[in-house]
């Protein structure tokens, strides 16, 4: 076929991959359109069994494969014609016997993958760093006025289907595919900075990278972020793990806006600590209710009802299956701006199709173990540190008081601790029965924070007698303890280590109180 005016013909490709993806129908395909491919090792063999006609790069330059494979694309006779300016110099090409190569088919050796094996040795890593790849994909790129290239299977069908209809490649087309392999190009770099530069660095400290890159693709433009005269847009990190927040579908409702996003986030990361059905209902980046149950049903009426003010407008997050009987109810009680889980039954999004502007997000393999690390932007530079993951430190949980603590208590304890970690500090969780009381949240006093929640509970009209409280930090002074006798807590869990610890022990012993020491304190701030 002959390429329409605005393409780019494509007579000729090379094809030389490490994710085989698709790749043997893809090339038949252009064989089919009448492409002739230039190929490389294992894809050569790959595509020649599959009955595709290709030519051996090492026949096509008359220089062999060396080294092990090392060199076998670093040549004029491919870079040429890569870099060829159609136009420009053909004369050149010709003199030199250099055909231009229109498309370039390729994606480098697997670095992530192979460090990221607990057993990757050095060797096996510097081995795994691609470089004719990454010189072919950038002058393919950087020729892009005259190449197609190509750095992702997911991106053949708009190729085939282009050459298919119009003989080759437009200009907006081989832009885009450009863009794409120069950002490929870029990650690939950036983990192998990564990964050399923190081993350089393990001796000394945790390993933290030396030079610190990173690569987010964008997702959306947003109307604003957290205020409307603020420009925002989100984006994803290309290995964001399955289950990740970032991971999600919108299944239904109006663009999610900035707030929302980071409100969604914390309460997906605060719902994925619960294995039993549970909900969270997040307002302004804080847990305002969170419950566990035998339904989500349940679990939704009792997170509600911890604070329905704050419920008003907020974000709600499942950890099991979405179904008609919580959607309903979320809908007949409350105006919510997102609710998401790990599926959204077709009956439960029947029910939120009532509102079709309300965002209702799924989020597939979810909630996963939050890992890897948490970036904090500051002005001119950036935090990081490994994501707070565990519950309590090596010791376990220590019980310090005269009253002991028995099966159940514990096991309030332990639903209020973790709710606990994903309070802003300082941070105080009541709750009994797996089920939150009052949270109080953000304060710069921690018995303000206890006032608070003792106030949340009294407007909900809920009772502290009997119930248990979570401290994120220790408690400085007794006053805290003092505050939560007052309300009726019959037992506290907190990290312990402060200078003050036996008068704050002594003072729980005085109210006959139980006192939980976790060894691990959970600011977050």
């Amino acid at each position: 076929m002959t390429a329409s005016a605005s393409s780019q013909p494509v007579r000729r490709a090379l094809i030389s991959v490490s994710d085989k993806t698709g790749v043997a129908a893809f090339a038949q395909s252009l064989a089919g359109a009448g492409v002739e491919i230039l190929s490389t090792g294992g894809t050569a063999r790959l595509l020649s069994e599959a009955g595709v006609p290709v030519i051996e790069v090492g026949d096509y330059t008359g220089f062999p494969e060396i080294m092990a494979g090392r060199v076998k694309t670093l040549h004029p006779r491919v870079h040429g014609g890569l870099l060829g300016r159609r136009g420009e110099d053909d004369a050149v090409m010709a003199d030199h016997d250099i055909p231009p190569i229109d498309l370039l088919v390729v994606n480098l050796y697997p670095f992530e993958a192979a460090v990221a094996r607990p057993d990757c040795t050095l060797a096996e890593a510097i081995e795994n760093i691609d470089i004719g790849g990454p010189a072919m994909l950038r002058a393919a790129a950087k020729n892009h006025a005259g190449v197609g290239v190509v750095t992702e299977p997911e991106q053949y069908d708009a190729v085939r289907a282009a050459i298919a209809a119009n003989g080759g490649l437009d200009d907006a087309l081989r832009f885009e595919l450009a863009v794409a392999a120069f950002n490929h190009v870029a990650r690939y770099d950036a983990a192998i900075s990564n990964y050399l530069s923190a081993r350089g660095e393990a001796e000394s400290g945790p390993g933290f990278p030396g030079q610190l890159n990173r690569a987010w693709a964008k997702q959306a433009d947003l109307r604003y972020g957290e205020n409307p005269h603020q420009a925002a847009a989100f984006y994803r990190a290309p290995d964001a793990a399955a289950g990740s927040f970032a991971r999600h579908v919108q299944r239904q409702g109006k663009a999610l806006s900035y707030n929302n996003l980071a409100d969604a986030d914390a309460a997906w990361s605060c719902v994925g600590a619960f294995e039993q059905p549970a909900c969270v209902i997040v307002k302004h980046a804080n847990p305002c209710g969170v419950a566990t149950a035998d339904s989500l049903l349940e679990a939704y009426q009792a997170a509600f009802a911890t604070d329905p003010t704050s419920a008003f407008g907020g974000i709600i997050a499942f950890n099991h299956p979405l179904d008609e009987a919580a959607a309903r109810a979320i809908l007949d009680q409350q105006f919510v701006e997102v609710i998401l889980a790990p599926v959204v039954t077709d009956a439960a999004l029947a029910v939120t199709g009532r509102k079709p502007n309300l965002r209702v997000l799924e989020i597939a393999d979810g909630p996963a173990p939050t890992a890897g690390w948490r970036l904090q932007p500051l002005d001119g530079g950036l935090l990081v540190q490994d994501v707070d993951a565990e519950l309590v430190g090596p010791d376990g949980l220590r019980c310090v008081t005269r009253t002991a603590v028995d099966a159940a208590l514990e096991a309030d304890l332990d639903f209020v601790w973790r709710v606990a970690r994903h309070v802003k500090s300082n941070a105080i969780v009541y709750g009994r029965h797996g089920r939150t009381l009052g949270i109080g949240a953000g304060q710069m006093s921690r018995v303000d924070s206890a006032r608070i929640g003792v106030r949340k509970a009294e407007d909900a009209g809920l009772s502290l007698q009997g119930a248990v409280l979570a401290s994120d930090a220790f408690f400085p002074f007794r006053d805290g303890v003092d505050q939560a006798a007052e309300a009726g807590v019959q037992a506290i869990i907190q990290p312990g280590g402060s200078m003050r610890d036996e008068e704050v022990i002594a003072a729980a012993d005085e109210h006959g109180i139980a006192m939980v020491f976790t060894g691990m304190r959970h600011f977050r701030h």
